[in-house]
């Protein structure tokens, strides 16, 4: 996997991941790549200097910055990784299941929103879902690095098991009640659904609440991975009152 940009570079050695190699822009004097030169020679990470055109074809025309990481592929964690890191942490869970989003450009922007507002780790079904790709590595901006991702064979087996663990889980979706009138502090599991078909059905059913970010405009939905900032705000702010 490639990933490229200067923070994800940077996030990527922070976290201790592996870089097989690096490839710099040639003749770049830019001082925050000079930082992520002095990471790689600490790492002693293979170094090529490349031209443009080189940095272009490998993030895949991809904004770059003089900067592309050859890394492992991405390591996903298990559900149960993401629970014990709650418990670890002596917090109540704040965890975030994605039903159907393809979008790695969501996906990246949600791992973003979680990571910055202190949920445990993000969970994503293994069919009709996007993986973490080095797009979604790049639009996170180095959040990928630092929250945990689970990949599970069925998103509402998934929610049972939650479920078995008192965790309450809130599907987004219309008809159901504002974020700042649902108590957001105890074990949560928030399900965000795709901008086309929402939450599915059965999913939906299988949830113990519903919530319904108010809107005033005269367009009636909002991006997905705009929904789960506004609601993982909302219980980062209940949670530190």
């Amino acid at each position: 996997m490639y990933i490229y940009g200067r923070n994800p570079v940077k996030e990527a050695y922070a976290a201790g991941k592996t870089v097989d190699k690096l490839f710099m822009l040639k003749g770049e004097r830019d001082p925050a790549l000079s930082k992520i030169f002095a990471l790689a020679k600490d790492a002693r990470t293979v170094i090529s200097y490349c031209d443009r055109a080189t940095l272009d074809k490998l993030a895949d025309g991809g904004n770059h910055q003089g900067v592309v990481a050859a890394v492992t592929d991405f390591e996903y964690a298990s559900l149960e990784d993401i629970v014990a890191r709650a418990h670890d942490k002596g917090e109540p869970l704040l965890a975030v299941l994605l039903d159907g989003i393809t979008d790695p450009h969501n996906l990246g922007a949600i791992l973003r929103s979680a990571e910055c507002f202190g949920a445990h780790g993000v969970i994503i079904p293994k069919h009709r879902s996007v993986a973490v790709n080095d797009t979604a590595i790049k639009v996170s901006c180095g959040a990928a690095e630092h929250i945990p991702v689970a990949k599970v064979t069925n998103l509402n087996d998934a929610i049972r098991q939650l479920k078995s663990m008192n965790v309450w889980v809130y599907a987004t979706d219309f008809d159901g009640d504002a974020p700042a009138r649902a108590d957001l502090t105890a074990d949560i599991a928030i399900v965000i659904g795709s901008e086309g078909e929402g939450v599915h059905r059965l999913t939906k059913e299988l949830a113990d609440g519903v919530l319904t970010i108010p809107q005033y405009g005269k367009i009636n939905s909002l991006n997905a991975s705009v929904a789960a900032g506004v609601v993982l705000y909302e219980a980062a702010r209940q949670r530190h009152k």
